[in-house]
């Protein structure tokens, strides 16, 4: 598919940044678009022996002929910006939209001293809402207006346009998580703006017609971080017998859950993805980590699948089994003439 998007489906911490990267490697991403909130999300890629934490940069920083791209809809921080251009070495591939909103020290400052945003809705104190209220306001600085960004300036509406139009492979990495969608979610306790595929696609600078593929990522074991309502949370100690993590910007312990069918079910109806990735397999089923060829072997993670694509009704085509970018199972159908499609999980044999 010539443009594709990829959201998460529950609180964040699902694996887009995962399946932004495989994706990016296996389809042969041209460009690829960072969309969503700005550096208080962070998305954790394994690729190449190396852990990579990244807050600004698109996870298709894996491939290195992609052109990488920053929307308008993103909130900038210069510092961190800069800092992941140098660490990760794309100086000569990165391009951020003059039209972004900055995040200057004052918002950071300002939101770590809100109380409502700390001790209620406990976010990640990295000056978003602030800098969305300035944004508002008309009174905040864009990219266009820090020196530094200078040598990156872009414009991503008419780059990715552009290579649409071209029939290149685009790729657009939303960020956070439905249930955090200050429109669609848990409300207060949400990030400060919407976290839809629609959005996504605005944040990039795409119409709708323009896109082919939504892809909603789910995790098989449910996390959020802070605080909010988590339906289906697990006691800590039944949490931890699965696996304990940490958030990838705050370092706090994210809470974990059984899967919630109708927080699914709401994601499915609003997003209308084409296809379904469902990640952390291994946590429900230790036997099938590092699989890379289909199918799930019968058992838990195997019935789990079945009942999200019997329950959505839609295909779950990408399988994550394991923290690295190559550790996934791709049932996505053969392109045509390319031979023989993948089977639907829920045909597959048993014996």
């Amino acid at each position: 598919m010539p443009c594709t998007i990829i959201v998460g489906g529950q609180w964040g911490d699902e694996a887009k940044g995962k399946m932004a990267s495989y994706l990016a490697l296996k389809d042969g991403v041209d460009l690829a678009v960072r969309a969503g909130l700005g550096p208080g999300a962070g998305h954790t890629i394994v690729h190449g022996g190396r852990t990579h934490k990244l807050r600004q940069v698109p996870s298709a920083v894996v491939n290195e002929r992609t052109r990488l791209l920053l929307g308008a809809g993103v909130l900038v921080n210069p510092e961190v910006l800069l800092r992941e251009i140098d660490e990760l070495g794309v100086a000569d591939r990165i391009g951020v939209d003059f039209r972004a909103t900055v995040i200057d020290p004052g918002h950071v400052e300002a939101e770590q001293r809100e109380r409502n945003l700390t001790d209620t809705v406990r976010s990640t104190g990295s000056g978003h809402g602030p800098a969305l209220a300035a944004r508002a306001l008309r009174n905040a600085r864009r990219a266009m207006d820090v020196p530094e960004l200078a040598p990156y300036l872009a414009d991503v509406a008419v780059e990715v346009n552009g290579a649409v139009d071209a029939g290149a492979q685009v790729q657009v990495e939303g960020t956070n998580g439905f249930g955090l969608s200050v429109l669609y979610g848990t409300y207060p306790h949400t990030v400060g703006k919407d976290s839809t595929a629609s959005t996504a696609a605005a944040d990039a600078g795409l119409g709708p017609l323009a896109v082919d593929d939504v892809v909603l990522v789910f995790r098989a074991y449910p996390t959020r971080v802070g605080a909010g309502a988590f339906p289906t949370e697990l006691p800590e100690q039944e949490a931890e017998r699965i696996g304990v993590e940490y958030g990838t910007v705050t370092g706090r312990r994210r809470r974990m859950g059984r899967f919630d069918l109708e927080q699914a079910r709401e994601a499915v109806r609003i997003n209308r993805p084409s296809r379904i990735a469902v990640s952390f397999l291994d946590y429900l089923a230790p036997e099938v980590r590092g699989q890379q060829e289909g199918p799930l072997p019968p058992g838990a993670a195997a019935g789990l699948v079945e009942e999200i694509e019997r329950e959505l009704g839609v295909r779950v085509e990408l399988l994550g089994t394991g923290p690295g970018t190559d550790e996934v199972i791709d049932l996505r159908p053969a392109p045509a003439g390319a031979g023989t499609t993948a089977p639907l999980l829920r045909t597959r044999s048993t014996a």
